[in-house]
């Protein structure tokens, strides 16, 4: 688990790791050209709203009703993932099988309501501005998210007004094959009306940048959470960086 995050004494990157030259250098040229970018596909939990550490403790505390084990950190890496998945894998290492759909529908019943009870999730810092620097680009605003969780989708509009439209919405009841499956991130993709090498996706999982670079798509990793940005990196991811704001700096930084 990384250490806590100081704060920064360079604010206008959000943190003094950040090389803001170097990481400028990976980035797709924007233009009409090859290698030019239309839409950038953001995931939600981690990224849009700071609601892990809500999920990780909702998923750690409903395990346990049903003899099912999960600690905070790991619900970090299984993060992006069905929620069905996510009870498979519990279900297979504790009960050496698949759930049964009654079984599963009951699990995440139990989770859901523990995270509902749960302080409500704020808007991650430097999201809105993310948000804004990819509208500025002109860029189509995706969300590719493996959330079926109601109370947050319906939030998006409130804390995020004119960004996300429905028409341009993925999420955990529209794919098959969650995270770190490239499905979601690919109808992401073909929602947009672009291809790969034209996208940029916005993470903060390592299940979620495995599945964006599945999908062939260009990934900047915020890391929001307590997992080493090794994690990130291994899974795939083009940058790494230290939050939200970090990624509105980037995008800024395209319009020049």
């Amino acid at each position: 688990m990384k250490d806590q995050k100081a704060p920064s004494p360079l604010p206008l990157w959000g943190s003094a790791s950040f090389s803001p030259p170097r990481q400028l250098k990976a980035l797709p040229q924007r233009g009409s050209g090859e290698g030019a970018f239309s839409a950038v596909l953001f995931d939600m939990d981690g990224v849009l709203f700071d609601s892990m550490p809500n999920h990780a403790y909702a998923w750690s505390h409903a395990m346990t009703q049903f003899g099912l084990e999960m600690t905070a950190y790991e619900a970090y890496l299984h993060e992006g993932r069905t929620g069905s998945g996510t009870i498979n894998i519990l279900a297979q290492r504790y009960w050496g099988r698949d759930a049964t759909d009654e079984e599963i529908e009951r699990i995440y019943a139990a989770k859901a309501e523990v995270f509902n009870a749960c302080p409500e999730a704020k808007p991650m810092p430097g999201a809105f501005e993310a948000l804004t620097a990819a509208k500025e680009l002109g860029c189509k605003v995706v969300l590719v998210t493996g959330s079926a969780q109601a109370s947050l989708l319906q939030r998006l509009e409130e804390h995020y007004p004119g960004f996300f439209r429905e028409e341009l919405m993925v999420t955990g009841f529209d794919v098959k094959r969650g995270k770190p499956d490239p499905e979601p991130y690919l109808m992401g993709l073909q929602k947009a009306g672009v291809k790969a090498e034209e996208a940029i996706v916005v993470e903060n999982a390592p299940l979620g940048v495995e599945s964006a670079k599945g999908a062939g798509i260009f990934t900047i990793a915020a890391n929001t959470g307590p997992l080493e940005d090794s994690i990130l990196k291994d899974a795939g991811a083009d940058i790494v960086v230290p939050g939200m704001k970090d990624v509105a700096m980037l995008l800024r930084s395209m319009q020049k």
